[in-house]
């Protein structure tokens, strides 16, 4: 499979099943698509009036060296191998903690409705929290290096509890010769130096939620009586930026029907210094008026092209920074079983709420049919289990003929089941916007190696 585009000036060649990325003048961009069924004479006769014969023999036999060299047009050679992979044992290896059910902000399209996930407001305790992390090194197998997210609602509202698991785990990992990766995710209501000091000695990655420009995130991420939590939250997550070396960090937003000039958004996170950034589209139920439409699309896609190019821009006057979604890694990356079955929900990535029971990921909380245990008695519906384990390119109609799907490895199996009852299907919208971003971030890796 072969996917070709033209992007800031580049004709990208992209021969999808061995990775290999090919920048090429506009003859063999002409003539890509026709020389891997048709003869020599059959191409210049259809080229003739465009290109001379001599630059299109030369063109011709460049493209056939490539495919020679399994460059181009390379088979799959991939769907026995993942199925076999998925036959193996399953060990768990990351925890979603619900460290607290309950927020201190009410934002408007949060899935977890402000904390409490179809459920019942809580926090973790620490013997739930503690019997969690037993279940993961139990769980784990060989596996050494495990990885913990404290997630909400909001888990600073819970922080005692964070501070006592984690050191816990420390206590673990001496035993059982284990790595614990620890990992928070907050709004940064609650952020004060005493907890900057922590996240910075224990977490290995802090995300940091703002959904960028004044307006845009206090009309979405507000407090409870209305008021907004931009002039809050910004001095504190710069502050925890500075003091993290503007590494090991994300400053994660949202965007939504209402501002679809998101890229304004990400460009003004980066103007406030901050060097990692993420702002993705919201995933919601189309009757809501925040969603992202169809008739969206194309105002997005050209948003993405214009971030890529602003990018660039700044890269040469250095003041580059990370755009989450334009991270791509063109020589090494995760591996063939990765690409293609993404992120182990239900298999490798368990959601853990409050009360200890345990879900595929934190978007499937409160989505009784997706209960698959407790921490006490582990996974007992293997069947939920097994279904994901198969979950992956392969299972997907629509993922079989994307050019995407090494990248993207499928996409949200959540997105999936919320817009089409099943996880084996894909959220369309979702796919047009990941796609234009693979292309955006192949195209500044073009741009970088120049």
């Amino acid at each position: 499979m072969v996917h070709q585009y033209k992007s800031n000036g580049y004709n990208i060649v992209l021969d999808v099943n061995s990775g290999a990325v090919h920048v090429v003048d506009d003859i063999v961009y002409d003539m890509i698509p026709l020389a891997k069924e048709s003869s020599f004479d059959e191409i210049a006769d259809q080229l003739k009036n465009k290109y001379q014969e001599d630059a299109l023999k030369e063109a011709f036999e460049e493209i056939k060296e490539l495919e020679k060299e399994g460059l181009l047009y390379t088979e799959d050679i991939y769907q026995d191998y993942i199925m076999d992979f998925k036959k193996r044992e399953t060990v768990v290896k990351a925890l979603c903690l619900h460290i607290a059910h309950d927020c201190n902000l009410a934002c408007r399209y949060c899935f977890a409705e402000e904390g409490e996930y179809h459920g019942r407001r809580e926090l973790m305790s620490f013997e739930i929290g503690k019997k969690a992390l037993d279940f993961l090194i139990q769980n784990s197998g060989n596996r050494r290096n495990l990885e913990v997210d404290f997630f909400g609602g909001e888990p600073l509202m819970n922080f005692q509890v964070v501070k006592d698991l984690v050191k816990y785990g420390r206590e673990q990992e001496k035993i059982y010769n284990k790595n614990f990766r620890f990992t928070l995710t907050t709004n940064g209501i609650l952020l004060n130096d005493d907890i900057m000091e922590f996240a910075n000695k224990e977490m290995a990655n802090v995300v940091l939620s703002i959904d960028g420009r004044k307006e845009v995130n206090d009309k979405m991420r507000p407090f409870r009586n209305g008021t907004g939590s931009y002039a809050l939250i910004v001095p504190k997550f710069q502050k925890l930026a500075d003091s993290r070396n503007q590494t090991e960090y994300y400053v994660r937003g949202t965007f939504t029907h209402h501002n679809l000039d998101f890229s304004k958004d990400v460009l003004h996170l980066a103007d406030l210094g901050f060097k990692q950034i993420s702002v993705e589209p919201v995933v919601a139920p189309e009757q809501e008026a925040y969603a992202i439409q169809e008739e969206d699309v194309n105002r997005l896609l050209e948003e993405y092209d214009s971030l890529a190019a602003e990018m660039l821009k700044r890269n040469k006057e250095g003041k580059s920074f990370n755009f989450f979604h334009f991270m791509i890694d063109l020589e090494g990356g995760p591996c063939v079983a990765k690409r293609l079955s993404g992120c182990g929900s239900g298999t490798e990535y368990l959601a853990v709420t409050p009360w200890g029971d345990l879900y595929p990921c934190h978007q499937f909380v409160g989505e009784e049919q997706f209960l698959m245990g407790n921490v006490y008695e582990g996974v007992t519906k293997t069947d939920i289990r097994d279904e994901f384990k198969l979950c992956n390119v392969y299972a997907k109609d629509k993922c079989k003929d994307c050019f995407a799907k090494f990248y993207c490895s499928g996409g949200c199996a959540a997105n999936s089941f919320h817009f089409h009852g099943t996880i084996t299907d894909a959220y369309d919208i979702g796919c047009e916007l990941q796609r234009k971003r693979i292309e955006c971030a192949i195209m500044l890796k073009v741009a970088q190696a120049e």
